[in-house]
């Protein structure tokens, strides 16, 4: 046989082989969204965290000036 009808495939099987495929990258992308979700979450969290410790350090909250 030549090498150029070994490359020869059925077209069902590369169907079927390609959409396998993209569905374990659908699960992939699902795992990364989920990820992403999670590391939002946890970055927003942090952020909050950062917030409530910069307030007591930039003074009162009232107008008033802070005192020495």
């Amino acid at each position: 046989m030549s090498p150029s009808t070994d490359r020869q495939t059925d077209p069902a099987a590369v169907t079927a082989s390609l959409a396998a495929e993209a569905a374990l990258l659908e699960g992939r992308m699902s795992l990364l969204r989920e990820a992403i979700h999670s590391v939002d979450a946890r970055i927003d969290a942090l952020s909050e965290t950062l917030r409530r410790l910069r307030r007591p350090a930039t003074g009162p909250t009232d107008g008033e000036a802070p005192g020495r």
